[in-house]
C-alpha cells in the first residue's frame, strides 16, 4: 500500500501547518507523506515554532514556508485547515476538515506549546482515523 498523502494549510505557513506537518512525520513514519503550504505564505517559519519544536526533539529549521503552488499537484488522502478560512477548492481530496486552532504566533511561549501540543493530539487522531 502507497504512503497516505497529508496536506494542512495555514494562510503563513510558518507555525500550525508546518508543526501539523512535522508531527504527521513524527507520528505516521513511512506509512504517510506529509506536506504544508499556505495561501499567502509568509517565507519563513516562526522562530518560535522552531524553538517549540526543537523541545520535542524536532528540527523545524529544515522546512521551509511554501505556497500552494510549490505543493505536489496529487489528490491527497486529506486535506487540513487550520481555521484560517482557507479552503483550498483547486487542491484534489478525498477528505477534508478544518481543525479551528488559534494562530499562536504572538502567544507567549506556555500558550504556544498548547497549541503545539493540541495539534500533535489532533494528528495523532487523524492517524488513527485513517487506519
Amino acid at each position: 500500500m502507497s504512503a497516505r498523502k497529508l496536506l494542512f494549510v495555514c494562510i503563513e505557513n510558518s507555525n500550525r501547518s508546518q508543526m501539523a506537518e512535522a508531527f504527521a512525520r513524527i507520528h505516521g513514519g513511512a506509512a504517510v507523506e506529509s506536506y504544508s503550504s499556505g495561501s499567502r505564505p509568509s517565507g519563513i517559519v516562526n522562530p518560535k515554532a522552531i524553538a517549540s519544536m526543537a523541545e520535542i526533539g524536532y528540527d523545524l529549521s529544515k522546512h521551509g514556508s511554501k505556497s500552494l503552488q510549490e505543493i505536489p499537484d496529487v489528490e491527497y488522502d486529506a486535506v487540513v485547515t487550520m481555521g484560517c478560512g482557507d479552503a483550498c477548492p483547486f487542491v484534489k481530496a478525498k477528505h477534508r476538515d478544518d481543525w479551528q486552532i488559534p494562530d499562536p504566533k504572538h502567544l507567549p511561549p506556555d500558550e504556544f506549546r498548547k497549541i503545539r501540543d493540541l495539534i500533535e493530539s489532533k494528528i495523532k487522531t487523524l492517524l488513527s482515523e485513517m487506519q
